[in-house]
């Protein structure tokens, strides 16, 4: 069986190999330390049979430069500004070069599972306003932010079907909604403005018989049935150290998502206690193995933690997984 097939087998509910599939996010703070020790970041993958890709590219919703023009020349960004900012094609055959290599490599010559990081709604608009000016928004601008969420939401829907017809895998929406207790906005926003905009893609992905993910950091408790219902099939991490217990994630959910993660930055991996890092994985897969379970890193590996820890850690997950 191949990576691709283990990891879309677990997502949906039939993987009956016995063997979890394994993956992390590892790159983006230790590519030099990782390289040093394995030669590459790619021979770290290969060495702990990464059964996944996570792919990043494709076009960009807008000039930048616009983007800092207006805010040179008016201090900020609000939504009614926003609006009138052009989006930039979803069809030029350059902007999807990287990701066509990225595929090559990963899915064609490695037979991994491969998904692309697709903007959200909340987190894409974070980056334009600033995440305190973007809650106010919430508050001030609410017609104004339906509009420019549905304008989004197309554009977003566009490029995922680019994405799929490119043999792309999975859409993995990256839309931070939880803090460390609750959501960041109520829950009645998250039903009236965010999630209705999320659907464009979901209903795009779903009818093409494609998986959708979601990303959010923290507790997204109140977003759940939310989530169930736009039809995603995958939840990263399921933020155990902020609230999400796993026992909600059995007793409710685990007929619904599946779960990338369980290998947690923020409480376990990089903090220099290997008895306590073994207890903890040893833990998690007591609980999660043979469920719809990917494991995986909560989010990028921070910098404090060492080689040597993030060697002990794989290989632990290795055995545990049932892959040596």
């Amino acid at each position: 069986m191949t990576s691709r097939e283990l990891v879309a087998k677990t997502i949906k509910g039939e993987n009956t190999t016995g063997i979890t599939p394994v993956y992390g996010w590892v790159s983006a703070n230790l590519s030099e330390e990782i390289s040093r020790e394995y030669g590459s970041v790619q021979n770290f993958e290969d060495h702990y049979e990464f059964d996944m890709a996570h792919i990043f590219g494709g076009p960009a919703m807008y000039d930048r430069a616009l983007l800092d023009e207006i805010r040179r020349e008016e201090g900020e960004i609000t939504p009614e500004k926003l609006l009138e900012v052009p989006f930039q094609p979803t069809d030029r055959a350059e902007d999807y070069e990287g990701v066509k290599k990225s595929l090559d490599f990963y899915g064609r010559d490695r037979e991994r599972f491969c998904y692309i990081q697709s903007n959200g709604i909340f987190e894409l608009n974070n980056g334009f306003f600033g995440i305190e000016d973007h809650l106010c928004w919430i508050a001030l601008y609410k017609e104004e932010l339906k509009e420019l969420y549905g304008r989004q939401a197309r554009w977003n829907a566009e490029v995922a079907s680019n994405m799929l017809d490119l043999g792309m895998d999975m859409i993995h929406v990256s839309d931070d909604w939880g803090a460390q207790k609750s959501l960041m906005f109520s829950p009645a926003d998250l039903k009236q403005l965010i999630a209705p905009n999320h659907r464009p893609t979901a209903k795009l992905v779903k009818d093409r018989g494609a998986f959708m993910s979601l990303h959010s950091d923290g507790c997204i408790r109140d977003a759940l049935d939310t989530i169930v219902d736009l039809g995603y099939d995958l939840v990263h991490p399921w933020q155990e150290a902020a609230g999400m217990d796993y026992d909600l994630y059995l007793e409710k959910y685990q007929n619904s998502l599946a779960i990338l993660g369980g290998l947690c930055i923020q409480t376990t991996l990089g903090f220099g206690d290997l008895p306590r890092l073994e207890s903890e994985i040893r833990r998690v897969f007591s609980l999660l193995k043979g469920k719809r379970f990917i494991c995986c890193t909560t989010h990028f590996v921070q910098n404090h933690c060492s080689i040597e820890e993030l060697s002990f850690a794989y290989d632990l997950v290795m055995k545990l997984a049932g892959k040596r």
